[in-house]
């Protein structure tokens, strides 16, 4: 028998021994569960092997089971075995990313076949993610934060440095340029890389409801409350919370966080119970909280605990010479995405986008890419680059080597690093090509090939 295992659960005894009888005889490995709690103790990122879950058990069910999983892992087969009058709702769960369910009764046939073909799913997916972290010899930071630019080096190098302490972390950067992005790489390149990610956008959750989503609730804790129910921290056991928007908190969550963060443990509403918990929180602001707490919005000794180690991701602006790649990158994204074939894209282009001004950063520059596959940005071809050029420096020298610097970067990016058709292309001579590299610090080999792009 391989390594690969299917994690059977349901709180029924005998479907249990007769599921762990049919898998033997077909030579699976099989490990049968009677609660849905006790799989989550054996789903990773990396394990291999897939999930067959009875829909409806006491406690917790195969739904929440599934949205706990597909939590860790988003790719990890998830077959429900339902039945008759839940048909309708397990359509709805293969619709949020189940693989497949099985109606009771159910011949044993059917459900060695069901699970061979998850299992050869789970195999390609665990392969196709061996190879993808061996191409090109980058890490799984370099894979999320690509860019040759100063600042993103020194992004990717503070991430490597603290990824594998238990420090918790404050990510600061304006609107779009990425700091969920860099919070998911720091924890793919922790210890923790194989548990939960929860992300909580601070912003979106109603006050009303904001105590029970975070630190859950007891049965009976408040009207309507008719079962207990896991919070968004607890999901996150093992793993690491992340607190987006973390300035938009009411100050009475403010203070309930600060309690979590400090002692590791949390209480359920209508419970005097602490609960441990086993995570890492990662906050991330687009405001300055320190402006903040000193005008008294904001905790000062949640700040504190926060900003054990503080990223700041750049704006585009300050990595500019990235932005002709990273808009290759994700054209070529959006075209695949949307099943189309890569668009050409003419240097006068990639100029218009190296020297215009993207407030909304790396958010809104995809979104150019996507209308630019889709055929559907004209204006990129056309605009004169010069009439955007961002926070234009004071003297009129400056302002020119700052477009001059965007169109070198922009050629490059269209040739591939080719000098040779970079200066035919621009006019010069080869010598002044180099010379003007030199003194606005660009290097062929940054330009040679595209970084893999994800926002």
């Amino acid at each position: 028998m391989s390594d690969e295992t299917i994690l059977f659960v349901d709180d029924e005894e005998h479907l249990r021994l007769a599921a762990a009888q049919t898998f033997q005889l077909e030579e699976l490995n099989v490990t049968c569960l009677a609660q849905a709690e006790k799989a989550l103790e054996h789903i990773g990122r990396n394990f291999p092997g897939i999930l067959v879950t009875d829909l409806r058990m006491p406690g917790m069910d195969g739904i929440e089971l599934m949205r706990r999983v597909l939590e860790i892992d988003s790719e990890f087969p998830v077959i429900l075995v339902t039945g008759h009058g839940d048909i309708e709702l397990a359509v709805q769960c293969m619709r949020e990313g189940a693989y497949d369910f099985l109606e009771k009764p159910y011949a044993p046939e059917r459900l060695v076949d069901t699970s061979r073909r998850a299992l050869d799913k789970r195999r390609l997916t665990l392969e196709n993610r061996m190879l993808r972290s061996q191409v090109g010899g980058r890490d799984a930071i370099e894979a999320r934060l690509g860019g040759r630019s100063a600042t993103m080096v020194a992004l990717r190098h503070q991430i490597r440095a603290i990824a594998e302490t238990e420090a918790d972390v404050l990510i600061v950067g304006a609107t779009g340029t990425g700091k969920e992005v860099a919070a998911r790489a720091l924890h793919r390149a922790s210890e923790r890389g194989d548990k939960p990610f929860v992300h909580i956008n601070c912003a979106a959750l109603p006050d009303a409801l904001i105590e029970s989503e975070l630190f859950g609730h007891e049965a009976g804790a408040f009207p309507g409350a008719t079962r207990e129910r896991f919070g968004k921290f607890e999901h996150a056991r093992g793993g690491t919370v992340f607190l987006d928007e973390i300035e938009s908190m009411a100050p009475q969550v403010q203070a309930k966080l600060l309690h979590a963060i400090q002692n590791r443990s949390i209480t359920r509403l209508g419970s005097n119970e602490p609960i441990a918990l086993d995570v890492r929180f990662v906050a991330a602001s687009k405001t300055d909280l320190e402006a903040e707490a000193a005008a008294g919005r904001f905790r000062s000794d949640l700040l504190y605990r926060l900003n054990v180690v503080t990223l700041r991701v750049p704006d585009l602006d300050e990595r500019r010479e990235d932005i002709p790649r990273l808009f290759v990158q994700l054209v070529n994204e959006a075209a695949a995405r949307y099943k189309r074939a890569a668009p050409d894209i003419p240097g006068a282009v990639l100029n218009t986008v190296s020297a215009r001004a993207w407030p909304g950063n790396v958010r809104e520059l995809r979104n150019a890419a996507d209308r630019f596959a889709l055929g559907l940005d004209l204006a990129l071809g056309g605009d004169d680059p010069a009439s955007e050029t961002p926070d234009a420096p004071a003297s009129l020298s400056d302002q020119v080597a700052h477009y001059e610097r965007a169109l070198i970067a922009a050629s490059l990016t269209a040739h591939g690093g080719s000098l040779k058709d970079t200066y035919e292309a621009l006019g010069l001579s080869r010598k002044a090509l180099y010379d003007k590299m030199q003194k606005y610090g660009l290097s062929r080999d940054a330009f040679a090939e595209p970084d893999d792009v994800t926002d």
